[in-house]
């Protein structure tokens, strides 16, 4: 197909040095243009990626008729705003995640549903890894899915961070972290979910929920159990267990692009786990394959609202897991 025109919005860290030079490596696609605040930034990006045109401001780069797709790494509560603008301006726009502080937020996206494709950049489940790992629990490999248990952490207490921001809206571990653990239960048990219960830890100087575990309940006695935290020791699973067995992805979300990722199957249920099973995928760049899908659906799809209800789902359990913290109960969905 004809390379679609992509333009970077910011020179954010994810997109410096994940996402666009995971573009880079794509025949499916051009990064033609990059837009910064500062132009000496935009500038000095442009030159270190290779990227031809630099821009000092993010209108400048929604004005550019050779430009077909947005990448929008921007901070969350600049998400919804930026993405707004973006489509009223004719571009196709891959947001990061959260998409939006509240699901009601979206709301602001839908007159442009569909005119302009409009997606949440989840990149994990464009992963052999994960879609293996799926192909293997409809293939009954482990039996019937029960439950899910989802620990991901990393350590970061620093107060200038974005993440650790109280005063703008989108800092902490659940939106930033906790929001992967929601579209992990939402993907694999294909379904929605009923009702949640969340405790959470916030940190007493920054504001910010620094530690937060949820039990989501996705009825017919299907459960996900989580912890996500930004100030722990970095650590980070997928566990599927089921009737029969179970499945562990070994990296489920920085999956490294250079080198082959791991799941483990077990179906022999020894607790010393000598019945393992290793499946090792060969190497892939989530970030480089989730922007040649994006690519594909600009090309050859018509632009609908299913990219915004499949936000709008995860949104929504995330904010009944911030209103369980405040009442203290299960919070349906």
């Amino acid at each position: 197909m004809t390379p679609v025109r992509w333009g970077i919005l910011s020179t954010a860290k994810i997109g410096m040095q994940k996402v666009t030079p995971g573009l880079l490596k794509s025949s499916a696609l051009e990064v033609r243009a990059i837009a910064s605040r500062s132009l000496p930034a935009a500038q000095a990006a442009a030159a270190s990626l290779g990227i031809p045109t630099a821009y000092g401001s993010y209108e400048e780069l929604f004005a550019d008729p050779a430009i077909e797709a947005i990448y929008n790494p921007l901070p969350n509560h600049l998400h919804v705003p930026m993405t707004l603008a973006a489509a009223r301006a004719g571009k196709h726009v891959l947001c990061e995640k959260p998409m939006a502080i509240t699901a009601a937020e979206l709301d602001a996206l839908r007159p442009y549903a569909h005119q302009v494709h409009v997606r949440e950049a989840f990149m994990v489940r464009h992963h052999p890894q994960w879609q293996v790992a799926r192909d293997e629990l409809r293939a009954g490999s482990i039996g019937e899915l029960r439950f899910m248990h989802v620990p991901f952490c990393y350590f970061n207490a620093d107060p200038a961070n974005i993440r650790n921001r109280n005063d703008i809206a989108g800092g902490g571990a659940l939106y930033d972290i906790g929001c992967y653990a929601v579209v992990a239960g939402r993907w694999f048990f294909e379904a929605e979910p009923q009702r949640v219960v969340a405790t959470v830890d916030r940190d007493p100087v920054l504001g910010t929920d620094r530690t937060t575990s949820g039990l989501i309940d996705f009825g017919a006695g299907r459960q996900l159990a989580f912890t996500v935290s930004t100030q722990s020791a970095p650590y980070q699973r997928v566990q599927l267990v089921g009737t029969k067995g179970r499945i562990e992805i070994e990296i489920p979300f920085n999956a490294p692009p250079e080198r082959g990722c791991q799941v483990f199957i077990d179906t022999v249920n020894a607790l010393d786990g000598s019945g393992l099973r290793t499946l090792t995928m060969a190497p892939a760049d989530q970030y480089q394959l989730q922007g040649e899908a994006f690519s594909r659906a600009v090309r050859s799809e018509k632009p609908d609202a299913s990219g915004l209800d499949d936000a709008a789902a995860n949104m929504r359990i995330i904010d009944a897991l911030f209103r369980s913290e405040r009442s203290g109960r299960f919070e349906a969905v």
